[in-house]
């Protein structure tokens, strides 16, 4: 079997090593020739990944014509904001029989746009059955360690979620199943938003109390929402939800909490992440998601007050008052 990576950030490469290592040929795109070149050269991925070798088998490629037509199977591991471009450079490649797993976690600014939803827009021929998302609390420098790992393959269709349950599954990275694409997407997605929630709380110095609050209540936020694109309210207890987002808010590893603990320290968004070499889903996540629950009428206000610390300067102390202060209602609405 011949896989296509579409991205060699951290997770992509990670992805790639670890399907390369089960024996597949594996085509690692990049976007940028010199740095394709250089991964070319060093066999590992010093910038994301350093000291995670790549196997014989995985090959790595400038050309996304060229790494995709032999595939059966193309990975999408570059950011959310940018898989829709990506995708349109190969919108007219022949896609019958392949899948397309997508493991970028966001929301599209301005279409409000779900990632297979983007990804069915943008690729002529493309069917709902053959996209399927790969979600689940997996940060790349854990599983490049073969720590145990548990993540959800989920496609409309039954037969893609087992299949790709069954090319990623190893001894160490355990793969379930589940049909609510949407539920998926949109739990990986708000995650995100939440975890900068998170670190905000760790950065002013609130304790334990104040972040179990923004967990519990950001994944009601979760459920909310997706139930109200048509999603199953189950999802969010699963790996995807609340999972995901127990990592995303608690771990070290988290880009999107350590934005939010900067925030929290009193630094500007635009100083964070010029300061980072890897991409906070979650920054364009909580405009994109905040827009969204405004057009479906759902209210997130943990969403909303972190849209408006990163976007509008609301200052964090006020954003914490107003969230404290809103009017008394019952925990389930």
């Amino acid at each position: 079997m011949h896989i296509a990576v579409l991205g060699a950030g951290s997770w992509g490469t990670t992805l790639a090593v670890l399907l390369a290592s089960k024996g597949y040929r594996v085509n690692l795109w990049a976007h940028r020739p010199e740095f394709a070149a250089q991964l070319a050269a060093e066999r590992q991925n010093i910038r994301y990944l350093n000291g995670v070798h790549f196997p014989d088998t995985l090959q790595v490629f400038t050309s996304l014509h060229e790494a995709i037509a032999p595939s059966d199977i193309v990975v999408t591991a570059v950011p959310s904001q940018a898989l829709r471009e990506t995708a349109e450079q190969f919108r007219d490649l022949p896609v019958e029989g392949k899948i397309i797993v997508n493991v970028a976690k966001g929301i599209e600014l301005k279409t409000g746009k779900r990632m297979s939803e983007v990804l069915l827009e943008a690729i002529a021929g493309l069917l709902p059955s053959q996209v399927a998302a790969l979600y689940g609390p997996s940060h790349a420098e854990e599983v490049s360690k073969e720590q145990p790992t548990t993540v959800v393959a989920s496609s409309p269709s039954v037969e893609t979620a087992k299949r790709v349950q069954e090319i990623f599954h190893t001894s160490m990275f355990r793969v379930y199943t589940n049909t609510d694409i949407i539920g998926v997407e949109i739990a990986g997605s708000v995650k995100n938003i939440i975890a900068i929630a998170a670190g905000i709380s760790d950065g002013i110095g609130f304790g334990d109390n104040a972040k179990a609050a923004i967990i519990t209540r950001g994944l009601a936020e979760m459920s909310r929402l997706a139930v109200s694109l048509g999603g199953d309210p189950m999802t969010v207890s699963g790996l995807s939800g609340i999972g995901d987002l127990v990592v995303t808010c608690l771990s070290r590893h988290s880009r999107n909490r350590y934005v939010g603990e900067e925030i929290g320290r009193g630094r500007s968004l635009e100083d964070v992440v010029s300061h980072m070499n890897m991409v906070a889903e979650g920054v364009l996540t909580s405009k994109a998601v905040y827009e969204l629950s405004r057009a479906k009428g759902v209210e997130m206000p943990i969403t909303q007050a972190v849209y408006e610390m990163l976007f509008e300067g609301k200052p964090v102390q006020q954003a914490t008052l107003e969230l404290m202060t809103r009017e008394p209602k019952g925990e389930v609405y």
